[in-house]
């Protein structure tokens, strides 16, 4: 059966000329004649049924079809350029990889490890952008996920295949002044913890994407908290973390997520009472046959956080 697919001149001419809302400059981007120009965008207005454009004494002016349209046609010439240059670049060996991410977990776990991904697999290029939700891959160029969630949300996940990395442990932990106040330093340079009982005294900073994170850390400590859903709430963990340092109160975070604060002391841990979130780190994929890269990828992602989990 033939597949209502507009010729890729067809669609280069439109873009163009939506981009400009002029066919002389498209035209002049393309290297071609205006005649041309509009020959392709009247032959693919008449494969489509659809008027693109209003015609007007200063020109052409999209209709709301055509700026839809042209929204659509954009995405998908600029990630078939890309695709194209990546397959030039490799000469048919490697490519590149489109990764959805959790952000936090993307710019703080994953983007450092990257050097010993060129290192190990220099014929892999990953792209990463940033998304919190599961989404459908068929509406997307994404080859995969790296998503943090709980073994329902991951099974649940329709037409994929998820590959569990490490389960999330989450810590207490603030500013060495915030900490300094409750508990004095001790011997040398370390400061003392502080109880549950006593944490649950001081300022509590939540995430709004985990609005009883706190609650469940004090319920499993056996302390009861009145004030466990109180406090300023921040979506990422990255801005949890800020605020900590800021000296605005604790924060549950995974310390993986803080290795660089913690390892210069701008984050100190306020309780060594550790708690697993109930969510995990998954590497979610659809269910057919992926990128060709996809198994090296997940190999090393397995060797990084099996490395994570042993340190």
């Amino acid at each position: 059966m033939r597949r209502h697919i507009p010729s890729t001149q067809a669609l280069a001419c439109f873009e163009a000329a939506a981009r400009h809302e002029s066919y002389t400059r498209a035209a002049q981007e393309l290297a071609l004649t205006q005649s041309a120009v509009s020959r392709q965008i009247l032959a693919l207005e008449d494969m489509l049924g659809v008027a693109l454009f209003r015609r007007t004494r200063h020109g052409v002016q999209l209709t709301v079809a055509g700026a839809h349209y042209a929204r659509l046609v954009g995405r998908w010439l600029q990630g078939l350029e890309r695709d194209t240059l990546d397959l030039m670049a490799h000469q048919g060996h490697g490519g590149a990889l489109s990764l959805a991410a959790v952000p936090t977990f993307a710019t703080r776990w994953l983007l450092p490890r990257l050097p010993l991904l060129a290192r190990a697999h220099p014929e892999i290029v990953v792209h990463i952008d940033t998304r919190t939700r599961p989404f459908l891959f068929a509406d997307t160029r994404f080859d995969a996920a790296l998503y943090a969630g709980t073994p329902e949300q991951v099974a649940n996940w329709p037409g994929t295949q998820a590959l569990w990395l490490m389960d999330e442990q989450v810590l207490p932990v603030c500013s060495p002044q915030l900490l300094e106040a409750a508990a004095p330093r001790g011997r040398g340079r370390a400061y003392a913890t502080v109880q549950p009982q006593q944490l649950a005294e001081l300022p509590l900073l939540q995430q709004s994407t985990r609005p009883h994170a706190w609650r469940q850390w004090f319920d499993a400590v056996d302390v009861a908290a009145p004030l466990a859903l109180d406090g300023p709430r921040y979506e990422l963990f990255s801005m949890l973390a800020i605020a900590a340092q800021q000296g605005m109160g604790v924060a549950l975070i995974p310390p993986m997520l803080i290795e660089v604060e913690l390892a210069q002391g701008a984050l100190v841990a306020a309780c060594n009472q550790t708690l697993h979130s109930g969510r995990a780190y998954y590497l979610v994929h659809p269910a057919q046959q992926g990128a060709p890269m996809l198994g090296d990828f997940s190999r090393w992602l397995l060797q990084m956080a099996g490395r994570e989990a042993s340190s």
